[in-house]
């Protein structure tokens, strides 16, 4: 049984900037909490109790947030990379195989076979299975594919694999009409100890695109399982919204809007204010605790409202998502957008930094308003 997992946490996130550059990857919300909870908790389902998580960039955000793990059943240690500068944590990233090194050297955490996961993505696959049949191959390393649309492929790196499991090369996002295969890396992996000799300890070192292209040059036993499983990547802005509006209409098993039903398809957490008898709605919509939503409000479904919000009178509001504590101005209008600290961000990851009273109110409220979002 596969008791240890790391969970890789220490990356900028540069493909959802501007949502981090004031919160980690692994802490964007998704229907209230981070993503990187619903790992956890996965596999605190699965049996596995101790969990190391390599951290860099507003590491403080995730190491406070998830303590010592004991509230999710399980124990969970970090693994800073970087310095202290004038008393500042300065990040330092290691690569993410240079994590895995860097998290053994110290302690010799991964004494047995471990399983790997990035922090961004929700996924419900059965790692102890996946683990017995790694151990029944022989494998020192095993990738986890997921088969997706030929159309998709560019948007993945590609497993390219033999009859018998064994990966025989890789493709970074290729064209579908040059993809050799349709099995996406989901950045779930198991290891065994030995494949921690082949990562050098004095410099970065990926596991995608260095180790594991050096496990099949040398003919390593290093394999691919192709599985089913819900996998929710949250790669770019747009992958991000989309899984949202996936997640508030009910379409993965086991994950509910949370709150209160208080009409159909409307949501709502504790002690909110909410002027019913005029507001206009077309669900799903979760308006969180402590919101405020004045009269006239419209909101067009799926629209996640955070905690502590306040909408003022006549917004409308559209297949958006709201952080806590985010104020939208009277008559406000957003479609298709995310409101994040000081950013309003379309569907597709443009920031909007001109004055957008068509989205935020008017620019100065806007600014002040949005400020202090989480």
């Amino acid at each position: 049984m596969i008791k240890k997992a790391v969970i890789l946490a220490a990356g900028r996130g540069t493909r959802l900037q501007p949502l981090t550059y004031d919160l980690p990857k692994p802490m964007i919300p998704l229907l209230g909490k981070p993503v990187m909870e619903y790992i956890v908790e996965h596999l605190a389902r699965q049996g596995v109790r101790e969990i190391m998580v390599n951290t860099s960039h507003l590491a403080h955000r995730i190491e406070q947030y998830f303590g010592d793990g004991r509230r999710f059943g399980v124990h969970i240690g970090y693994s800073f990379e970087g310095h202290i500068e004038h008393g500042q944590l300065v990040p330092e990233p290691v690569g993410s195989a240079g994590a895995l090194r860097k998290i053994n050297d110290l302690g010799g955490f991964i004494d047995d076979t471990t399983a790997v996961l990035c922090g961004d993505a929700v996924v419900d696959v059965d790692l102890q299975a996946a683990a017995a049949r790694h151990r029944a191959q022989g494998a020192l390393a095993t990738v986890i594919t997921k088969q997706v649309a030929l159309q998709d492929v560019a948007s993945y790196g590609v497993v390219v694999a033999r009859a018998d499991g064994r990966v025989a090369s890789f493709q970074e996002k290729p064209a579908p009409r040059d993809a050799l295969s349709r099995m996406a890396s989901t950045g779930i992996y198991l290891v065994e100890p030995g494949v921690l000799s082949h990562i050098p300890a004095d410099r970065p070192f990926d596991i995608g695109g260095e180790l594991f292209p050096a496990l099949v040059r040398q003919g390593l036993p290093f394999f691919n399982q192709c599985l089913d499983f819900e996998w929710l990547d949250i790669g770019r802005v747009a992958d991000y919204w989309q899984i949202v509006q996936r997640l508030m209409r009910g379409g993965v098993a086991g994950i509910d809007v949370p709150g209160t039903e208080v009409r159909p398809g409307v949501h709502v957490g504790l002690n909110t204010s909410v002027a019913w008898d005029s507001l206009r709605f077309e669900g799903p919509v979760h308006i969180g605790s402590g919101s405020r939503i004045e009269p006239g409000c419209t909101f067009v479904g799926p629209v996640w409202i955070g905690n502590g919000c306040h909408i003022e009178a006549g917004a409308h509001i559209e297949r958006s998502v709201v952080f806590d504590y985010a104020h939208a101005g009277a008559n406000a209008t957003a479609r298709e957008v995310i409101v994040s600290g000081s950013y309003c961000v379309s569907r597709d990851g443009q920031a909007d930094d001109a004055p957008a009273s068509r989205w935020w109110g008017d620019a100065r409220r806007r600014q002040h308003s949005l400020r202090g979002a989480a």
